[in-house]
């Protein structure tokens, strides 16, 4: 039996999406099938929306409603420490714990040469140029304790070793998490103690 052109392309745009196999594709499509239009054209505006009404902030990239963003606008804030994260969902783990008090710096990414990803590819010129135009005196390495996230976090440090000796103190947040764990489920106590604890790198 063929499918319905318009069921088989919802299937096939579901499938792009991470970790949505084909049988998920299949079971999403047939919900949306049966769930009330409004509903429908509302998740629709929602999609359209996604993009045209958020912005990557021009200073720490990411992504609010504003550039610059509200964290990096609230004077507040530490403005001489940053933490680098690998994503937004990374500075909303941060942000819940409530303990850090400083600015961010998101890569969009991590240095993944078996996916062609590059630091060119990522957030990490602009943030040597941070370095060298803002008056930071802690950067904390905030990236996945993974094989991507701390090769991202040597490259980073040994950068900064080499062209701005002596300009930064490079810290590491402590090995409270789990090695192959994300930052976004990690729960509150270990996110903690992990900032608490960092090293220097």
């Amino acid at each position: 039996m063929k499918l319905a052109r318009p069921i088989q392309k919802l299937i096939d745009s579901f499938e792009k999406l991470p970790g949505v196999g084909p049988k998920s594709a299949q079971r999403l499509t047939f919900y949306l099938l049966h769930v009330p239009q409004f509903e429908l054209d509302s998740f629709a505006q929602n999609l359209t929306n996604l993009k045209k009404n958020t912005k990557i902030c021009s200073n720490c990239h990411n992504v609010e409603e504003q550039s610059p963003c509200s964290i990096c606008q609230d004077l507040k804030r530490d403005q001489s420490t940053v933490c680098v994260v690998e994503g937004p969902l990374d500075v909303l783990a941060f942000e819940k714990v409530g303990d850090y008090k400083g600015l961010y710096h998101v890569l969009h990414g991590v240095i993944d040469p078996l996916n062609n990803i590059g630091p060119d590819e990522l957030y990490i010129s602009p943030l040597f140029e941070r370095l060298k135009n803002e008056d930071i005196k802690e950067l904390i390495l905030a990236t996945n304790p993974t094989m991507e996230g701390e090769a991202t976090a040597m490259y980073i440090a040994k950068h900064i070793k080499e062209k701005l000796p002596g300009k930064v103190k490079i810290t590491r947040i402590a090995r409270g998490l789990p090695t192959g764990s994300d930052i976004e489920y990690a729960d509150h106590t270990t996110l903690q103690k992990a900032i608490e604890a960092r090293t220097s790198y």
